[in-house]
């Protein structure tokens, strides 16, 4: 009897797996690689696997080369210098922090020291002890501490708990330090949906950061998650936070591409529903954000991230002409959702960009008909 409840699972799961390979090999056209029909993104310009960014989702050469500064002589003053001159309530600054902090963290992994080896990352506690009322180095080691946690640590164990603390109060020594800065605050926010806030304590937190900047794509990215099922939500409360985000959104904001977030967050772990990614609800969340970046500021880094999650679902909802315009626009950089859930995200970007390849030179498109 196990034996005949084995065979038919085998066949259901066969039933639900077939299509999905029979589908991928003739619409998008795969075939092995060094076949002589195999699509090469490096026909449109795109970079190989090996030199695609992991740090940041679109291109900011100050920043590159800081960082570059930064890490080869371990002098934290650059840093300094570049976030005094960020525009405090601007989504650059935010992102800046993140990658000061992302880079002291991933210092600390690589090299986390021992009796005569100097940790990684020396460079940010350097500018701690000797700038303590610096505001930027106080966002950064907020941001850097948030990390940690998530990194080195289990939501929920006490280890998890006792940095997140640690981080807490960072905070608010940063945003003691720039009453007007939101970024303390933001970087609260990933506290706050560790530490389980309650939701009045969450929402008071919300609006300290509305009150600094009401339309930071950033700030309503990282307070997201909190309101999601998985974690302190649910999927009515996530959706309904994106969709008031995008009907307040100003002109050429953003946040018209929160809705599309919401529906990422909540994809199922197993989609057996035949077109879901040609659904409705995918349908409007994907044209609000493609909305949001034919609007777009062209220095608004934000738009970076809206792009790369829409090649996700632009490639999974097979519309090859739209993904490979997005793609043509960020390739480099894979520092976003959704490839740093990924342990690598350049193989998981160039992935999904190998697919909006084939599928469009599949559908007649080639380097020649390809917008510039």
């Amino acid at each position: 009897m196990e034996i005949l409840w084995v065979l038919i699972a085998l066949v259901m799961l066969g039933f639900v797996l077939l299509p999905v390979l029979r589908r991928r090999r003739s619409a998008v056209g795969l075939v092995p690689p060094g076949h002589p029909d195999a699509a090469d993104p490096a026909n449109y310009g795109f970079a190989r696997e090996e030199e695609l960014d992991v740090r940041m989702p679109g291109p900011d050469q100050d920043l590159l080369d800081v960082l570059d500064l930064v890490q080869r002589t371990q002098d934290y003053r650059a840093a300094q210098q570049l976030l005094a001159g960020t525009e405090a309530d601007g989504e650059r600054r935010w992102q800046r922090v993140q990658a000061f902090a992302g880079a002291a963290s991933l210092e600390l992994q690589q090299r986390p020291g021992g009796v005569d080896a100097v940790p990684g990352g020396q460079w940010l506690r350097v500018w701690r002890a000797e700038a303590p009322k610096d505001a930027g180095g106080a966002a950064v080691h907020a941001e850097f501490l948030v990390q940690q946690a998530w990194r080195t640590a289990t939501p929920g164990t006490d280890e998890f708990r006792i940095i997140m603390e640690e981080a807490k109060a960072a905070c608010g020594e940063a945003a003691l330090l720039a009453p007007g800065d939101p970024v303390p605050y933001i970087v609260e926010l990933s506290v706050a949906r560790g530490l389980a806030y309650p939701r009045e304590e969450f929402e008071q937190l919300w609006l300290k950061i509305l009150d600094r900047a009401p339309a930071h794509m950033g700030a309503h990215l990282a307070a997201l998650p909190y309101w999601c099922e998985k974690w302190h939500g649910s999927r009515e409360l996530a959706y309904s936070f994106a969709e008031a985000a995008a009907a307040r959104a100003p002109q050429g904001s953003m946040l018209a591409a929160m809705p599309l977030f919401a529906v990422f967050e909540h994809l199922p772990e197993v989609n057996l529903v035949s077109g879901f990614y040609q659904s409705e609800v995918v349908t409007k969340a994907v044209h609000g954000a493609l909305h949001a970046v034919h609007s777009a500021r062209p220095d608004d880094p934000t738009q970076a991230h809206v792009r790369h999650l829409l090649v996700f679902f632009l490639v999974r909802g097979e519309r090859w002409a739209e993904a490979m315009n997005q793609l043509m626009v960020i390739d480099g950089h894979v520092g976003a959702l959704p490839w740093t859930l990924s342990p690598d995200p350049a193989a998981e970007f160039a992935v999904y960009r190998a697919l909006a390849v084939a599928g469009y030179e599949a559908n007649g498109g080639s380097p020649a008909t390809l917008p510039h």
